[in-house]
């Protein structure tokens, strides 16, 4: 690395660790975590989220995706019947990604235009791995654990997107693209590693995202990350080929 790309490198590896800074507002969020960690009642969880209605209606549209997919449960009415359904992981997890793409709406151009793109590739990648989880008619793995595994698919790019614009918008001198562009690509792997662990995101996750990039392996059958690394390896995304 040149002393600038080094220098870029640890500023941005600091901002990806930095929860305030990569998601924005945590209102709802911190409170919801620390519910979910207690072990709360769920009268106390849907009085959180019911306290954001954006979210609430999102996680009510998410609780029903893998319905739509081909599941035999019925369709979630309420709230409650939603947060039930999904479970207090699950939860927590489409609440993160939630705040994240409210943050990254907030972007300059062209770094909203180029994470836009990596998440609608994300919210591809979801699609076809709940559409491969039926494809495959595999009983034993719930459909919302690889939907909101898939929503993480790309995340190491899209926060490092993040921290290069917040970083561009804080430096005397702007940062070229290709800069940007090299970095994430020579040092995928460790800046996705660094945003997984850095934003405390739960142990079931990076576990599996880490099956399911094949940087670890596993003889659970009926594991979420088995089912999205087939979906990864076909569009050639996973940070370590398959041998």
């Amino acid at each position: 690395m040149t002393d600038l790309e080094l220098q870029v490198f640890t500023q941005v590896k600091a901002i990806i660790a930095n929860e305030e800074q990569v998601l924005g507002r945590r209102d709802i969020l911190m409170p919801l975590k620390k519910a979910i960690i207690a072990e709360g009642d769920i009268r106390n969880i849907v009085d959180i989220v019911g306290s954001d209605p954006a979210l609430a209606a999102h996680l009510l549209w998410r609780s029903n995706t893998a319905v739509n997919a081909g599941s035999l449960l019925a369709k979630s009415r309420t709230l409650k019947d939603a947060l039930i359904r999904l479970g207090q992981v699950n939860v927590y997890r489409y609440a993160f990604t939630f705040y994240l793409k409210e943050r990254l709406d907030e972007l300059p151009q062209p770094y909203k235009k180029l994470v836009s793109g990596y998440w609608d590739l994300t919210e591809n990648i979801a699609t076809s791995a709940v559409d491969s989880l039926v494809e495959l008619k595999i009983a034993g793995v719930d459909a919302d654990e690889v939907h909101t595994l898939a929503l993480f698919s790309v995340f190491g790019q899209i926060v490092s997107l993040t921290a290069f614009a917040y970083l561009n918008a804080e430096s005397e001198q702007s940062l070229p693209i290709s800069l940007i562009k090299s970095l994430i690509d020579n040092n995928q792997k460790s800046l996705t590693l660094d945003a997984l662990e850095g934003l405390d995101l739960d142990k079931d996750l990076r576990q599996e995202f880490m099956i399911a990039h094949n940087l670890r392996q596993t003889h659970e059958v009926n594991s979420p990350g088995l089912v999205l690394r087939k979906v990864l390896a076909k569009q050639g995304l996973l940070l370590s080929a398959l041998s």
